[in-house]
C-alpha cells in the first residue's frame, strides 16, 4: 500500500470538470462539484493547484473535453507544478489513455479518487474486502488503458490497493480474485444475518444512521453511546459499519448502526461493493436521517441521501430527519414536522428530544402492556418472546403475568389477556 503523505509533500493535482448539455444531473461537473472534489482530494492527502470548468454540447470522443481545452491543462499543471489531472466525471479506459499521452502524466477521474480514500479507511477485514473487490471491479474493464497509471511506483494517490500490484498480466487473475473476494463478503453476510436474526428474536430494534458525508454521523453515534469512533472534518471519514447498543428509554433498548456516508455521483460499482456494509439499512427498524443543518448544498445533498435510501431501504421504513449542527443556524432555518428534530452531536444539544423523537418512531404501533396468561395458554410465552419485547415475568396463583411491548398485530392477538 501506498503512502498517505503524512511527513511528506502533498501531491498536487489539477481538477477538471466536463459539463456537458447531453448529461443527466448525476453525470455533469458544476462549480459545487468540483468544490466537492477538492475536498476528496485534501481528504486523499493531495492539494488542488488549480480548477478546470469545461463548458460543451458532448464530451469528445477521444480527448473527453477536447484537444485544445487539454492541452490549456497540461500548461496549467505544468505552470503549478501538478503532478497528475483528476476528472469529476468517469473516464472510459480510451479517454484516460489519451489524456495521459496529452499531458504526460498520470489521469484519473472520481472513482478512483474516492477508491483511494476508501483504501485508506478501511480498517476492518470486511471494510478491506469491499475496497479490494471495488478496486479490482474499477481496473478490470481498464487495463488496456491505464498504462501509466499502473505503472507508477511509490505510492501516491491512485496507486493503492492493488494497483501496486502486477494487474496487467492477467485479467483471468483478477477475474479469479474477485470472485473470492464476493464468496469472503458473502460469507460476511452470512455472519451479519446470524447476527440480525439473533438481535430480532431478542427483539431489539435497529436504528441505522445515513446521510450524507461529514453530515456528522460519528460525532452523533459517539455523543449518544460514547462509542469513541474518530470524527473528523473529511469526507468518508467513517467506511466501516460500528454498532452499539443505546438505552433510549426505560422501556426501549436500541442497536445504533452507522453506515458509509453517502455522497453526490457515488459510482454505482461502488454501491454494490458496499452492500455488506448498507444492507444494514434493509434490515433496520428506523432510519436517523442526519443532515448538516448549516451546509449551503444541505438541499441537494438531502435529495441524494433520500435516493439511495429508496434504492437501499425497505419501502415502509420509518426515517426520521435529524437536522444536526442546528446551533450554527437560525430556528427558521430548520423545517418543523413530526419527524424532524434539530440537534447539536459536537455541543451535546437536545439530545432528549432526539432520543424522545427515536421512541416515538419507534413506538408507532408498539405497545407496553401487561398481560395475565392462563397456565394452559403457555405457549403464548414463547410467541411472546420470539415477536415482542418481554421486560417482565412473573408466575402467579392467576396464571403468567407478563409485561412487553407488542405491535398491533400480537396485540389483536392477546387482547383479552390485557390487565
Amino acid at each position: 500500500m501506498g503512502s498517505n503523505f503524512e511527513g511528506s509533500a502533498p501531491e498536487r493535482a489539477v481538477l477538471v470538470g466536463l459539463n456537458a448539455d447531453c448529461f443527466i444531473k448525476e453525470q455533469t461537473a458544476t462549480d459545487a462539484t468540483l468544490e466537492e472534489l477538492d475536498a476528496l482530494l485534501q481528504t486523499a492527502g493531495g492539494f488542488c493547484t488549480g480548477k478546470v470548468l469545461q463548458n460543451r454540447h458532448t464530451p469528445d470522443s477521444h480527448s473527453f473535453i477536447g484537444e485544445g481545452k487539454a492541452q490549456e491543462v497540461r500548461m496549467l499543471a505544468q505552470a503549478t507544478g501538478a503532478t497528475m489531472v483528476i476528472f469529476d466525471n468517469e473516464l472510459s479506459p480510451g479517454n484516460i489513455r489519451a489524456l495521459e499521452e496529452i499531458m504526460g502524466m498520470p489521469v484519473l477521474d472520481r472513482s478512483a479518487l474516492i477508491l483511494d480514500i476508501f483504501a485508506q479507511r478501511a480498517k476492518t477485514k470486511e471494510g478491506r474486502l469491499q475496497v479490494e473487490l471495488a478496486q479490482y471491479r474499477y481496473l478490470l474493464p481498464r487495463l488496456a488503458g491505464m498504462g501509466s497509471s499502473l505503472s507508477r511506483q511509490g505510492g501516491g494517490i491512485g496507486t493503492r490497493g492493488p494497483g501496486e500490484t502486477k494487474l496487467e498480466s492477467d485479467r483471468r487473475h483478477i477475474r479469479e480474485r474477485i470472485n473470492r473476494l464476493e464468496q469472503e463478503l458473502e460469507q460476511v453476510r452470512r455472519v451479519r444475518a446470524v447476527q440480525r436474526q439473533r438481535r430480532q428474536k431478542n427483539s431489539v430494534p435497529v436504528v441505522a444512521l445515513v446521510g450524507y458525508t461529514n453530515a456528522g454521523k460519528s460525532t452523533l453515534l459517539n455523543r449518544l453511546t460514547g462509542a469513541g469512533i474518530p470524527a473528523n472534518n473529511r469526507l468518508f471519514d467513517t467506511l466501516d459499519t460500528t454498532s452499539r447498543q443505546l438505552t433510549v428509554s426505560d422501556n426501549l433498548d436500541v442497536i445504533l448502526s452507522d453506515t458509509v456516508g453517502f455522497i453526490a455521483k457515488l459510482p454505482h460499482h461502488l454501491v454494490n461493493a458496499f452492500h455488506a456494509t448498507l444492507e444494514e439499512l434493509a434490515y433496520a427498524d428506523l432510519l436517523l436521517h442526519v443532515i448538516d443543518a448549516a451546509d449551503p448544498d444541505r438541499e441537494d445533498h438531502i435529495a441524494v441521501v433520500d435516493r439511495l435510501i429508496a434504492q437501499l431501504a425497505q419501502p415502509d421504513t420509518p426515517v426520521l430527519r435529524c437536522y444536526n449542527k442546528a446551533d450554527l443556524v437560525s430556528p427558521e432555518d430548520i423545517p418543523r414536522g413530526e419527524d424532524v428534530v434539530a440537534v447539536s452531536a459536537g455541543k451535546g444539544y437536545h439530545m432528549d428530544d432526539l432520543l424522545k423523537a427515536i421512541e416515538t418512531a419507534l413506538g408507532r404501533g408498539r405497545h407496553c402492556v401487561r398481560l395475565c396468561l392462563p397456565y394452559a395458554m403457555g405457549g403464548l410465552l414463547e410467541t411472546l418472546h420470539e415477536n415482542a419485547r418481554v421486560l417482565e415475568v412473573e408466575y402467579t396463583a392467576q396464571g403468567i403475568a407478563v409485561e412487553a411491548v407488542v405491535d398491533d398485530i400480537l396485540l389483536g392477538r392477546l387482547r383479552e389477556y390485557v390487565i
